[in-house]
């Protein structure tokens, strides 16, 4: 039977779409380096970066990009289209290295400062950056693999050189302590140095910033995207979001994940706005900023609203200045988002994007959000859903894999055409990104999560590749095999397992020297929660292990 009429026709008009938007934008025809030059010619003097209490304006954040640059060209030998990797938390020299690496012609590698020192290890020898930009506090794991990756130059930042000592903030451990470093270049020497940058030449189509996907096959997946793709969400989002020329933007995702560098660094830079930056997630901090700074845009997921709802104060925090509040990764459970709605006056506007799509190709609209909804493909973006198997696209309310077409997805992984080749397919002669997840479209247009086609565990929006996490546990000296599957959790929407085989006439491990164990080899977001041990894993007839049956 023909079942041509059951597909959406591929001219899509959304029922839904916002009043007086455009379906496309003119793509940026600069770098994303130049976004931050542009506001810093227009508002010099207005504060671009507020770290606990200590403003950074304008001027003096592009003046210091400039000098690291500057050192990064003259000093460090980094080339055009070479790799720096970005390994630190959340604060402004996190925001300066990823500058001042585009003005310096490069291309950005940040690496989850949650990371240990075998993820470390692959993903600066895979990129082959040639320079590490680092938090003092990381020290340790970068020096345990700096000679196997070929000796990068290294600079190292200490958080505290930019708080304000008075600050009534709660600062967390990490920015208040020094660590005593005996390897790179320390910060402020590199600052003090003036170097001048190489002239900046990078156009639309030049390498960007390649974001690690979690790996399905044992390791990360460099996604190489272009200032392209990287500027197609940065100029989108504002826009979508209603986030104005200047306005107040709360920091609390982590810089080095693409929600977090997106929505709230790139984009407050290129509308010239002010960024609350906070190291670590507190809902106390979170909650105070909101009402003294009267911050009007927050971007955050499910784990930190249930955090910040749950505060015993929360009724009598000022949260009147909010215009805008809503996130990605693990969905946002509607009771949750009820409540929210109740007591900040808002509607939660739920997103959906990957590392290979730089941050959202979905966002709810703001005129009429729905719950638990990933929301409709944004400017220039045709997301379709197909039968995984036959790749026949499918009709509304029909479960299938999400597809997407859009000026923000990725060229391809890093060195690894064979993998690049199977995440793509053609429909109507344009190319389109195999999602990997389930999902269904309404007869509205709007998107919603169903399941995934790809064994992934998904901790408060983190995704936990269970291949990646076995590869290290069979590292360890007792264990045989491992599988990892996930387990429901209340706060997090999913936490890790391991079902573990022990190599003959080993002794079972205790659970505290394990977990100690992953947390010196693994990101602390990837420990497994549980661990059981069986004799065998449940295997089929040819061998493959039967993870859904754990």
């Amino acid at each position: 039977m023909d079942d041509s009429s059951a597909r959406p026709s591929p001219d899509r008009h959304y029922c839904v779409w916002p009043e007086g938007k455009p379906h496309t934008l003119a793509p940026c025809k600069h770098s994303v380096f130049d976004n931050l030059v542009l506001s810093a010619e227009l508002f010099p003097e207005r504060p671009a970066v507020i770290y606990y209490g200590r403003p950074l304006t304008y001027r003096t954040l592009l003046e210091q990009v400039r000098h690291v640059a500057g050192y990064l060209h003259h000093i460090a030998g980094i080339a055009p289209d070479d790799r720096v990797a970005v390994y630190m938390q959340n604060a402004p020299q996190f925001i300066i290295a990823y500058y001042a690496i585009l003005a310096a012609n490069a291309v950005i590698v940040p690496i989850n400062p949650m990371c240990r020192r075998s993820e470390l290890q692959h993903m600066v020898q895979d990129s082959g950056a040639r320079a590490i930009v680092f938090g003092e506090e990381l020290g340790g794991e970068v020096a345990a693999v700096w000679r196997d990756c070929g000796r990068p130059a290294l600079i190292s930042a200490r958080y505290r050189d930019y708080i304000d000592p008075q600050t009534s903030l709660a600062v967390p451990q990490d920015v208040d302590t020094h660590v005593q470093l005996h390897m790179g270049e320390p910060w402020n020497d590199v600052l003090s140095a003036g170097h001048c940058p190489p002239q900046h030449h990078r156009k639309p189509e030049d390498w960007c910033i390649i974001p690690y996907s979690s790996g399905t096959t044992g390791h990360p997946k460099g996604c190489l995207h272009t200032h392209a793709s990287v500027n197609a969400v940065i100029q989108a989002y504002p826009d979508w979001i209603a986030m104005k020329q200047g306005s107040r933007v709360l920091a609390t995702l982590p810089y080095c994940h693409v929600t977090g560098m997106q929505h709230s660094m790139n984009v407050p830079i290129y509308t010239g706005s002010t960024i609350y930056l906070t190291t670590r997630w507190n809902a106390h901090t979170a909650a105070q900023l909101i009402e003294q700074e009267k911050i009007q845009h927050w971007r955050s997921i499910t784990t930190m609203m249930i955090d910040f709802l749950a505060l015993p104060e929360i009724h009598d925090v000022d949260l009147s200045s909010l215009q805008g509040i809503g996130g990605g990764g693990a969905q946002m459970p509607k009771a949750v988002a009820q409540k929210m709605t109740e007591l900040i006056g808002l509607e939660y506007i739920g997103a959906y994007g990957l590392t290979e799509t730089m941050a959202p190709t979905h966002i709810n609209p703001l005129p009429a959000p729905k719950k638990q909804c990933l929301g409709i493909p944004i400017f220039d973006v045709d997301s379709r859903i197909i039968d995984p198997q036959t790749l026949l696209e499918l009709g509304p309310n029909q479960p299938g894999e999400i597809v997407t077409h859009a000026p923000q997805v990725f060229q391809e992984y890093w060195q690894q055409p064979e993998a690049t080749k199977a995440a793509f397919l053609e429909i109507d002669g344009k190319r389109f990104f195999r999602t990997g997840d389930i999902g269904c479209m309404d007869d509205e247009g709007y998107f919603f999560f169903v399941d995934r086609l790809k064994r992934m565990v998904n901790v408060a929006g983190l995704k936990v590749w269970p291949a990646e996490v076995e590869a290290i546990l069979h590292a360890h000296q007792d264990i045989s095999e491992a599988c990892i599957v996930s387990d429901p959790d209340p706060r997090t929407g999913e936490s890790v397992r391991a079902v573990i085989v022990l190599k003959d006439g080993c002794a079972k491990p205790s659970t505290d020297d394990l977990t100690k164990w992953c947390r010196a080899n693994m990101a602390a977001y990837k420990v497994p929660q549980r661990f059981e041990f069986r004799q065998a894993l449940p295997r089929s007839g040819t061998g493959k292990v039967l993870w859904k049956e754990l």
